[in-house]
């Protein structure tokens, strides 16, 4: 994360950026000669719920999960391979009834969702919806093939079909049409053409006509999807090395896809609360004193902010697990006034630990056999931060216990959790004056990989995944019963288990911060719904409009983070006040927005949690029928995106822009500002000046909201208020619980269903009977009903009447009342929480 080579070489980053993503892409050849497809294959059994065939080489085995999953698997016959996946958790699924049929020519699998069709010479594979429409097909040429060590998979491609997620991709949302490869590297910086960059995640979702299905290539070599980029007709993916291990998902419902492959892969955990709110960070906090004056101005300046980030900087040497003792002389008193103020503190830890025989944590390495090695035996290093340095092996369950330790002891200063940096893992081969050349580690680094002792080609895209999980089981060892917060930069398929994901070291530019909406949303799609990054920019610095309009932006990424690269002691900081007071202004209510939005960012998560949707989400998975939604290009990008079930967000992406054309889908749709009604499908045109990003809210929403503080533990929620969009009747759930402990998995939590109904004569407000043991601290409950032409003639709470006071202002003063605002045509309604159902009705005046 840190980077001071990029103060060498900013004048060439952009530029080199897909030059390194070409130097280390090896994107998929278009010639398909010296491919060995498979053909003719005979049924080999049939068990359970796997379906076997076989040529004289390869085994292949399909396995019904679910009526709307399968399992294709192709392995050698005379080669044993261990079945595991590093990714897969779910591995017993409820017995799933099918139909298996088959002939001299073709087998038959159907479910209650799909019909496969298995054609046997030469093997080719299909899926069919139940009423016989192709939904995904082999394709005629190859099917599956091998070239040497490498495999591949083509498939028709329909000249409708549009492909979405891949993970970390910084291109267009759609990716047909394009190449990618999967190897998780540091690309120096980037732009929207780099490829490839930190993360693996190789799954996607097909749209066509409106229906969705999914592919997850469960293979971690160095692998590639060519999406119609060789060939108009086919689409392929393939891997340097393993097995064709595929699982197909069939939706129609694109969120249905996702939420199927997150039940496969496993889904994030409910993260601490304080980590949903405003974090700041620099890559040169270089000492105690720096660290406190930034906490202190952002409570000066009434900024809310909930932690601040370390990096390197803080250690002696570069060596991680150590302080620099004179810079910072007494971590656990600084780190406890800080939380005494508000503030968690989170620090980098890199996997490379330095050669030195005098540091504990490489004789402990060293001692334990905790280190990858050579072939020959010999220790691996590599050049990094700290100077030539060791690399645990995280494969090993023994290494991982080992690293999970130094976390554990190192957090008992008082840190709130870690950044895992630099767990590509990369190295940097050459001196910094001679650029940036990020380099894997080299190709005879052998992993412990299960007691297989396998190689650096097989286990470098999950070393990143593996350092999350051990460094969040430290995490747990130290506090068991607190919620972990963990952010790395590299992972594989399933990373959501274990941390959360920033999108790396962005430049400052227009072109970056448009991109970094399309990573999110890509990610989220690929099951990584923790995502955000840094804001304003890390490599360059941004000017005050840029700065202003990512923040803007940021508020509705799930990770609300300012991060640079700048030196804070010699070069010009980025923080909410660098800009001037007009900026410092807008830039403190756009954090406060957060703030406010605090329950409802909470809420999404919980459902994330139980469904694997994400929190920022592309238009296409709740609109995948909509053509202006799916078939963007470049010059029709829409730059929206939907921030939890009801929120549509249109952030100005372009310099000197103060108007924004908006696209509204189908639907009743608010202005959040000016409170006007729309319907969609329909584009718009809006004001949009700075400090003022637009802002949707979906008709029938029910978002809660809380008061506005400077920390989320500053002060309970009070009032709870419930913003009510009417549309009809509509339902949201609500859930809280105390937002640190694990105790919500025992039981200790609050959930309830909150229904309006509007109708001509009255509007009802209900809450229903509220399951878990949590019991929040005494509050009041605010009800905002929107879209009021005229104030009401009567409210009422469980059957008795509330009293009328002038305004908001005098509602703030009572404990129970109601009043409605002429000029946002909003009533209020405000009364104690009784910790139980209620029903509030509000009755319109009538003629």
């Amino acid at each position: 994360m840190q980077r001071r080579r990029f103060l060498k070489m900013v004048g060439t980053a952009a530029g080199t950026s897909g030059a390194v993503g070409e130097a280390f892409g090896r994107k998929p050849s278009g010639a398909r000669t010296g491919w060995e497809a498979i053909g003719r294959v005979a049924v080999e059994h049939h068990r359970g719920n796997q379906i076997s065939f076989r040529d004289s080489d390869t085994h292949i085995t399909i396995t019904v999960l679910a009526p709307d999953l399968i399992r294709v698997r192709f392995t050698p016959r005379r080669v044993s391979v261990p079945d595991y996946s590093w990714a897969v958790i779910k591995k017993n699924w409820p017995e799933t009834h099918f139909q298996f049929s088959s002939d001299r020519t073709s087998s038959t699998i159907r479910t209650s969702e799909i019909e496969i069709r298995i054609q046997l010479t030469p093997f080719r594979l299909s899926c069919h919806d139940l009423e016989g429409t192709l939904i995904s097909r082999d394709a005629d040429s190859l099917g599956v093939a091998r070239n040497g060590a490498r495999v591949r998979c083509w498939k028709w491609m329909p000249a409708d079909e549009h492909y979405f997620g891949l993970g970390e991709k910084a291109g267009p949302l759609d990716k047909r049409g394009h190449s990618y490869v999967m190897w998780n590297t540091d690309p120096g910086g980037y732009n929207a053409t780099t490829d490839p960059m930190y993360q693996t995640i190789p799954f996607f979702v097909g749209l066509r006509q409106g229906k969705a299905y999914g592919i997850f290539f469960d293979n971690t070599y160095r692998s590639s999807f060519d999406m119609g980029a060789e060939f108009p007709d086919t689409y392929s993916f393939g891997a340097e090395g393993g097995e064709i291990n595929y699982y197909f998902f069939y939706g129609p419902d694109p969120k249905k896809v996702v939420s199927r492959f997150t039940d496969l892969v496993g889904r994030a955990h409910l993260p601490p609360r304080w980590c949903l709110g405003y974090i700041q960070s620099c890559a040169h906090y270089s000492s105690e004193k720096i660290v406190r004056y930034i906490a202190d101005s952002f409570r000066l300046r009434q900024i809310p902010c909930d932690a601040i980030f370390l990096d390197t900087d803080y250690m002696d040497g570069k060596r991680i697990f150590t302080w620099d003792k004179l810079a910072f002389p007494d971590p656990p008193r600084m780190l406890s006034d800080l939380r005494q103020n508000g503030f968690h503190v989170y620090a980098i830890v890199d996997p490379g630990v330095k050669v030195d025989r005098n540091y504990d944590v490489y004789r402990q390495g060293v001692a334990g056999d905790y280190f990858l090695k050579r072939k020959n035996g010999e220790i691996y290093t590599g050049e990094i931060w700290p100077g030539e340095s060791a690399f645990p092996d995280f494969t090993s369950t023994k290494t991982r216990t080992w690293w999970a330790s130094l976390v554990a002891s190192f957090k008992k200063a008082g840190l709130s959790g870690f950044l895992c940096d630099m767990d590509e893992p990369t190295v940097d081969s050459l001196p910094l004056q001679e650029g940036w050349r990020p380099a894997a580690l080299s190709d005879d680094v052998v992993y412990h990989d299960h007691g297989l002792n396998t190689l650096e080609a097989k286990n470098h895209n999950i070393y990143g995944l593996l350092m999350s999980a051990a460094t969040r089981q430290g995490l747990l060892l130290a506090q068991p019963n607190e919620r972990p917060f963990v952010i790395t930069r590299a992972t594989y398929a399933g990373g959501q288990r274990y941390a959360a994901q920033w999108t790396g070291d962005n430049l400052a530019t227009w072109e970056d911060f448009r991109a970094s909406l399309r990573l999110i949303q890509s990610m989220g799609i690929s099951g990584l719904v923790f995502t955000g990054s840094d804001t304003g920019g890390f490599v360059f610095i941004p000017d005050r409009e840029l700065y202003t309009r990512w923040m803007e932006a940021a508020v509705f990424h799930p990770l609300f983070i300012t991060h640079n690269g700048a030196h804070w002691a010699t070069d010009r900081s980025v923080d909410p006040w660098s800009f001037g007071q007009e900026s410092e202004k807008i830039n403190r209510a756009s954090i406060e927005l957060r703030y406010r939005l605090l329950p409802y960012l909470y809420n999404a998560f919980y459902q994330s949690t139980k469904t694997g949707l994400p929190i920022v989400r592309s238009l296409m998975l709740e609109y995948p029928g909509d053509p202006r939604v799916i078939e963007e290009t470049p010059a029709t990008e829409l730059n929206e995106l939907l921030f939890g079930d009801d929120l549509l967000v249109a952030p100005v992406v372009r310099s000197g822009e103060t108007t924004r054309t908006v696209y509204l889908p189908a639907g009743t749709w608010y202005d959040f500002w000016r409170e006007r009604k729309y319907s969609g499908p329909a584009t718009i045109v809006v004001p949009a000046p700075l400090g003022r990003v637009p802002l949707f809210v979906r008709g029938g929403a029910i978002l809660p909201t809380q008061q506005v503080v400077e920390f989320s533990g500053q002060a309970p929620i009070d009032p709870l208020t419930f913003e009510i969009y009417p549309e009809g009747t509509s339902s949201r759930e609500y859930y809280e619980d105390d937002g640190i402990s694990l105790d919500y998995q025992r039981g200790v939590y609050l959930h309830e269903d909150i229904v309006a109904a509007s109708g001509s004569k009255v509007t009802t407000i209900k809450a229903g009977d509220r399951e878990g043991s949590y019991l929040p601290p005494p509050r009041s409950i605010q009800l905002k009903l929107h879209a009021q032409q005229i104030a009401p003639s009567e409210v009422k709470l469980n059957g008795r009447e509330l009293a009328r006071v002038d305004d908001t202002a005098a509602l703030e003063t009572v404990a129970s009342g109601t009043t409605f605002d002429g000029e946002t045509r909003i009533v209020y309604v405000k009364f104690p929480d009784p910790n139980a159902p209620y029903d509030v009705q509000i009755l319109a005046h009538t003629p």
